[in-house]
């Protein structure tokens, strides 16, 4: 049911802008955290969806309105501008303001695709996980390490808390039973967007999160059908002897990539684009195991191609630029896990 709600509300900043065929809709985020999905224009505005989280709200929105999807929010109406002129207040601009001549201005927020964000918050990741999840059980056999337990005691996530340059911040894996072989695993190093993680997490708790069982790795076949959020969203696809792949459409050049040779391993890795970092030395990377489910491959290919949240960016004045130094996270093989308890 849609509420009422201010057509330029003063706290609620707007992502993006689309126009549906019939009027105008928009996404955007009040100060206190809650993100919502507008339709309409002027006095017939009104709130359509609300969100938990602003990156699942702009992902949706995406979902929605494809190729109508435009930055920033709508423009202003007729209405809307002969207001402001009668209130003799300036029109709200998109640009910020300069910062004075001789200093760097404060880092200011900017919506940026999920694959090119920061890490965020993985500990705040992790306690989330927990409290939407009662199936998990939580247990730390020390204090460098969180072990999320499934009820079923086939499935088992690893969490590393102080993981550093080299370490894998994130293992998963599913077993046949308590006592059968490992059918998949996966690895998330420490610089891995927590929203992507996030993608991955919930899909944890589907029931497809066992994969296809044992004999069946990730066919081509599999792998069109989970990469198509890639392909619907324009990521240009280049195939090769060995690697099928798929590369972001911008400068933050993320990427899913499918090793055809004996190894068969399929990741989602992220490399900026002059940055120093390549398809084998990424900023972040996922890696999974060739028994991997296709439902989880699409899930995370599914934020990567629509999920958007804030990045941090410097603005430099004019003057002597400062650099930052920023080691690349470089990808590891997968980590050897230990299993699940046994019931008692």
């Amino acid at each position: 049911m849609r509420s009422p709600c201010l057509a330029r509300h003063p706290n609620r900043e707007e992502h993006l802008h689309a126009h549906d065929g019939w009027t105008t809709v928009a996404v955007g985020t009040f100060a206190g955290g809650k993100s919502v999905h507008l339709h309409g224009e002027d006095h017939l505005r009104t709130e359509e969806t609300d969100y938990a989280f602003e990156a699942e709200a702009v992902a949706d929105f995406h979902r929605r309105h494809t190729v109508a999807v435009r930055p920033g929010p709508a423009p202003l109406t007729d209405i809307e501008r002969d207001t402001l002129a009668v209130l003799g207040t300036a029109p709200p601009s998109a640009t910020p303001p300069a910062a004075p001549l001789g200093f760097a201005a404060e880092e200011t927020s900017q919506l940026a695709p999920v694959y090119a964000n920061g890490p965020g918050d993985h500990e705040a990741l992790l306690t989330d996980f927990f409290a939407a999840n009662g199936e998990w059980e939580k247990w730390r056999p020390h204090d460098e390490t969180t072990i999320a337990s499934h009820e079923s005691f086939t499935l088992r996530v690893e969490f590393l808390h102080e993981a550093r340059h080299g370490d894998n911040a994130w293992t998963i894996a599913a077993y046949e039973s308590p006592v059968g072989e490992r059918l998949w695993h996966a690895t998330a190093t420490p610089a891995t967007p927590a929203e992507v993680m996030r993608a991955l997490l919930n899909s944890l708790s589907t029931e497809f999160s066992w994969g296809r069982g044992p004999g069946s790795p990730i066919k081509e076949e599999d792998l069109a059908h989970a990469s198509r959020p890639l392909d619907d969203a324009g990521w240009p696809l280049k195939v090769g002897s060995r690697l099928i792949e798929w590369t972001a459409p911008t400068a933050d050049a993320a990427g899913l990539r499918f090793d055809t040779s004996s190894s068969r391993e399929t990741s989602c890795r992220l490399g900026r684009s002059g940055g120093g970092n390549t398809a084998d030395n990424p900023s972040w990377a996922i890696h999974l195991s060739a028994y991997a489910p296709t439902g989880l491959i699409q899930d995370i290919s599914f934020e990567l191609a629509h999920g958007y949240g804030h990045r941090q960016t410097p603005i430099h004045a004019v003057g002597p630029a400062r650099k930052r130094a920023q080691k690349p996270v470089a990808a590891s093989p997968p980590a050897a896990m230990h299993r699940p308890p046994p019931r008692r």
